[in-house]
């Protein structure tokens, strides 16, 4: 007798084949038989009725670094039918942390992943140093999904070289070979890959880049040569140029990157955006990592990369006096405030004291400045329904109008800013990316961002958007998205026990009601440790998710099953 069984299924495999009807059952953890037919007796039936069934999403770009350490249902991940997550991206981590370093990391993660440092401060408990010892402790602890994680370079650099490798002071001979012992020793122990970040928009809260922004091609080699010895593991990184920081900077890091994946070779995944400077280069380098003797694999996302804009993030008023006076109020208590028509005057008629620079932004390009729903957003708006084109048609100032506009539903209105991918004001050039060949999906960035930005939850854009309700242009068939979500990312990271459903595949699985698969409006909670404010954005659709053949989610609630575990290497 199967432990579960979900009958009257349409299976979306994970393999790219069209969806079927057919029954799964479950034992042990472990899918046991997929087909038509009379299903097996089992402990627990579940009646899909048609609904979909697809594999558990594999988000292979997250940063619960932190968080893990004392959250075992890392939303917002989990609430986009993420079964099994990849953390230590970007070459930011905990681990290795040296007694005396631990604040130091904290304000690197503050300051590249814009998680509040008050927060990691109050809630991690520090019960390692070493690389081995952080994933012991992860493997003490229990979640809702499945974790794995990867060595930072940040990390191991400050560890080997102090405040020299802080800095970004060349590595010598043995500093390299000392972080290559580092990496090897952590993924000996179970770590799915390396990472590193070079692009000079990662930054520490002191100002400082992330410690290998400018390392030499000896040290990035050096410590990729420890991957190909234990012929395991992913080389993941934000190359330099990503963000359009320097637009020479991409073509020569993909010429480093096919040399390092042919010399070593393992796969190398590199972050890929549309630069609106060059809005073509993404194609360039897409096809220079087609090369036959690297295997290079782009991650690209499902919709624009850009700032949330409201009262409760950023905003173009929040370095204006007479806001500044009252920004640490409530949201209930500004919005009162701002309604009355002499502060607003007030507010609208001054100018900043001292400027700032993200403030400034949104001031300056309100062509950029789309609403979002409260249900079920665009994230691929018009141009006539930007702040720019709305105030035309009123006839009104546009910063006159965002001001009104911000107060709307209590103050919780919400703007998407794009600023990368979105270069033509549509997503052409994201279709593209998502159906080429080596692209896979991910720059999630699950846990980060918490102040303006979640994207978490691109798997329900995949879902909501490309398969279904896209009309500016083509969509992508059911069976593409949801591949691009499970197998192709799964098999990237080694993770050949899941991402399909087949027997012996792990039970990993999301029955999903298709057509009712939506966003909500993205909202601001308070629920970090020490009241850290953060951005989630919730779903509709996932009837139930199953991590291990236990349900961990129903109707997008959790039901307080945690069997998900840390994952120890490639199988």
């Amino acid at each position: 007798m199967a432990d579960l069984v979900i009958k009257n299924a349409r299976v979306v495999d994970g393999t790219g084949s069209a969806p079927y009807p057919a029954n799964v059952s479950v034992t042990d953890g472990r899918i046991t038989g997929v087909g038509p037919g009379s299903p097996a007796s089992a402990h627990r039936v579940v009646d899909a009725d048609g609904a979909l069934l697809t594999p558990g999403f594999v988000d292979i770009h997250t940063h619960y670094d932190g968080q893990a350490t004392w959250d075992p249902v890392l939303a917002p991940s989990s609430l986009h039918g993420v079964t099994t997550a990849v953390m230590g991206n970007c070459g930011v981590g905990f681990a290795p942390a040296a007694p005396d370093r631990h604040s130091w990391l904290i304000g690197l993660m503050e300051g590249v992943e814009d998680i509040p440092g008050s927060a990691l401060s109050e809630g991690i408990s520090w019960e390692w140093e070493s690389f081995p010892e952080y994933l012991d402790a992860l493997g003490r602890r229990s979640y809702t999904m499945d974790l794995g994680t990867q060595v930072p370079h940040g990390a191991v650099r400050a560890y080997v070289m102090g405040e020299r490798g802080a800095r970004n002071e060349p590595a010598n001979a043995d500093d390299i070979a000392a972080m290559k012992a580092i990496v090897k020793e952590g993924v000996a122990a179970g770590a799915l890959g390396f990472s590193t970040s070079r692009t000079l928009t990662h930054q520490a809260i002191d100002g400082e880049y992330v410690p290998g922004t400018f390392a030499a091609e000896d040290e990035l080699f050096g410590i990729g040569e420890a991957l190909g010895e234990l012929g395991t593991g992913v080389y993941e990184l934000a190359p330099a140029g990503v963000a359009g920081e320097d637009v020479n900077a991409p073509a020569k890091e993909v010429a480093w990157m096919r040399r390092l994946s042919a010399a070593t070779g393992r796969p190398v995944s590199f972050a890929l955006l549309q630069i609106d400077s060059v809005p073509d280069l993404w194609r360039e380098l897409l096809e220079l990592s087609m090369a036959s003797d690297a295997h290079l694999y782009p991650q690209v996302a499902s919709r624009p990369f850009g700032m949330l804009i409201s009262l409760e993030s950023l905003h173009a008023f929040g370095d204006h006096p007479a806001y500044v006076e009252m920004s640490l109020l409530p949201l209930a208590e500004r919005v009162a405030r701002m309604r009355d028509p002499a502060v607003k005057a007030r507010i609208l008629a001054e100018r900043p004291a001292q400027e700032d620079m993200l403030a400034a932004s949104v001031r300056a390009f309100p062509e950029r400045l789309y609403p979002l729903a409260a249900h079920n957003p665009d994230y691929e708006p018009a141009p006539e329904t930007s702040l720019t084109a709305r105030a035309a048609a009123a006839g009104r100032d546009p910063m006159e109008l965002l001001y009104d506009l911000l107060l709307e539903d209590d103050g919780r209105a919400m703007f998407m800013m794009p600023l990368l991918n979105y270069a033509g004001g549509d997503l052409e050039a994201q279709r593209e990316m998502l159906t080429h060949p080596r692209a896979v999906l991910g720059l999630g960035d699950g846990g980060a961002h918490c102040g303006f930005i979640c994207d978490a939850s691109l798997p329900t854009t995949m879902l909501g958007h490309w398969a279904r309700d896209r009309t500016r242009g083509a969509r992508l068939p059911l069976e593409h998205v949801v591949r691009m979500m499970t197998r192709d990312t799964a098999r990237l990271y080694g993770l050949n026990d899941r991402g399909v459903i087949a027997p012996g595949m792990k039970a990993d699985l999301n029955l999903i009601d298709f057509d009712r698969v939506a966003l909500r409006r993205p909202e601001m909670l308070h629920d970090l440790p020490g009241g850290g404010r953060r951005i989630v954005q919730r779903a509709e659709g996932y009837l139930a998710t199953f991590v291990n053949g236990t349900q961990v989610s129903a109707d997008g609630a959790h039901t307080g099953e945690l069997p998900g575990r840390l994952i120890r290497g490639a199988r």
